[in-house]
């Protein structure tokens, strides 16, 4: 690290210091040892979703085995993890590799500017300054600020309680209480359950069905391999197990959806029982994987359902009132609290602005070269993870990829890695291909992928394995180049001998 003026400089600067950060962080200090870094983190903590998230239950919607890093075994019972047990993890990953060091704590990045004669970004937060040779974003893709919230009529009319999970006051005492939990996505099926204990009865209240699997909560075969085998050599074999087997689901239900949502269907009438209407509440309007579906551990959400303690409601509000929910249908629901669990704002690139040699960027104009960077934009990276598998797999991916192109520049002497597409019949597509409300609501102000490789995305994995791990980090697309001296400016060598 270095002083640049009031600016410190680093090679890397990394933002935030989640799950996706603290992995770059340490991919970055074992391939490429040399560098300098800084994370700039927004909050005052380690762990982004999984210490903003408070909410009763939550808990990963993948198996652990996938979503820890690849470096670092989970070694904890449960494969389906709480919140607190995999923020521990994360901690843990920080502490013990002196990751949590290298973090400022209070620094939301605010903007980004590129300079191609210094070859140097500027990162401003509201109170710093830094520079840095390599700006890789892991922040992940929503924004912390505020959930959404559809604008619901007479809320002001409710006599009760309504709050979004992903503020969750931690004075709220639901005990005894009738709760209606709106929503049918991951955060729904994790709190009716998990309420359900406490309250007097929770009502699931959706618009429309999702796709609802249940597994165990820990994995036999895990437990089994790590009773023979070394922690990291079980890990890794029960890490390829578990990717294996759900690129087999994804691209079967690719190939024949049909049959596959009436697997899926049929399991949920195998927990529910032949006299539940589970046509009318679990079964979507849509194919599998066009949403991601939600995973709930040992049938949770179906057990709370069978024993009374909770029910769903497939129908829509009209309106909110003193005592509850009045339905479309003129049915009522009375509740004591109400939860709106309606997803996510999504946030593009972190919520930076970036400009490059003083012009502002437009996101939507831009390409994502192979899921990881963007056209015309040097020295720029982010960590986004996979919508039909675990979030980690492909960040670890992109982290070795990063280090890879690090150590390429340094070998070659060359500073400046630039994405530029040079094909005219390039044909552009929405960056993430999901019919979700929350991706469909912000997905024309993101970047797109292209109709063909490097521009588009894999989804894949093992493609991304080879591709990202073991391929080139070279090729036709990638320009490398140094800066253009000014005019009248000494060669660098010839400067350092002046001096």
């Amino acid at each position: 690290m270095a002083k640049t003026g009031t600016a410190e400089h680093f090679d890397v600067v990394i933002v935030g210091a989640g799950l996706s950060g603290i992995g770059a962080a340490y991919h970055l200090q074992d391939k490429s040892p040399g560098k300098s870094y800084v994370i700039l983190e927004g909050r005052d903590a380690i762990g982004g979703t999984w210490d903003l998230f408070r909410y009763p239950g939550i808990r990963s919607d993948s198996d652990m085995y996938t979503l820890g890093y690849n470096f670092r075994p989970w070694k904890e019972a449960k494969a389906i993890a709480d919140g607190p047990s995999i923020l521990k993890y994360v901690r843990d990953t920080a502490s013990e590799a002196g990751i949590d060091r290298n973090i400022r704590y209070g620094q939301w990045v605010k903007a980004a500017s590129w300079s191609t004669e210094e070859a140097v970004w500027t990162v401003e937060t509201a109170s710093s300054t830094f520079t840095c040779n390599f700006l890789f974003l892991c922040g992940g893709y929503y924004n912390y600020d505020a959930g959404y919230t559809p604008d619901f009529e007479g809320v002001k009319s409710f006599g009760g309680r309504i709050v979004h999970p992903q503020h969750w006051p931690q004075d709220l005492d639901y005990s005894g209480k009738k709760v209606v939990v709106i929503g049918s996505g991951a955060t729904a099926v994790t709190l009716v359950p998990e309420m359900a204990k406490q309250a007097a009865h929770v009502t699931m209240l959706q618009r429309s069905p999702t796709y609802v699997v249940s597994r165990p909560a820990e994995d036999p075969v895990a437990i089994w391999l790590r009773s023979k085998l070394s922690p990291m050599l079980a890990y890794r074999i029960t890490r390829w197990k578990n990717v294996l087997l759900s690129m087999l689901f994804f691209n079967m239900a690719r190939k024949n959806p049909e049959k596959t949502k009436q697997r899926l269907i049929g399991m949920v009438s195998e927990n529910l029982g032949p006299d539940y209407d589970v046509a009318t509440h679990f079964t979507p309007r849509y194919n599998p994987w066009d949403q991601r579906l939600c995973l709930v551990p040992d049938n949770d959400l179906f057990d709370a359902i069978k024993g009374g303690a909770a029910s769903v409601v497939t129908d829509q509000i009209e309106t909110f009132t003193p005592t509850g929910l009045k339905l479309k249908s003129g049915a009522e629901l009375d509740a004591d609290v109400i939860v709106t669990a309606t997803g996510l704002n999504l946030q593009v690139l972190n919520g930076v602005e970036f400009t490059v040699d003083g012009v502002k960027i437009e996101p939507s104009k831009m390409l994502s070269y192979k899921g990881i960077m963007y056209s015309d934009i040097p020295n720029l990276a982010t960590s986004f993870g996979y919508t039909n598998a675990s979030w980690t797999l492909k960040c670890d991916l992109t982290c070795e990829y990063v280090t890879r192109l690090l150590n390429h520049m340094d070998k070659t002497g060359l500073r400046q890695a630039t994405p530029r597409n040079t094909d005219p019949n390039l044909g552009e597509e929405p960056w993430l291909d999901f019919s979700s409300g929350y991706v469909q609501r912000t997905i024309d102000k993101f970047p797109k992928q292209g109709s063909k490789k490097p521009w588009k995305q894999n989804q894949n994995y093992a493609l991304d394995l080879m591709l990202l791990k073991y391929g080139a980090v070279t090729d036709e697309v990638m320009e490398f180049s140094n800066p253009k001296p000014k005019a009248g400016a000494k060669p660098a060598a010839e400067a350092a001998l002046a001096a």
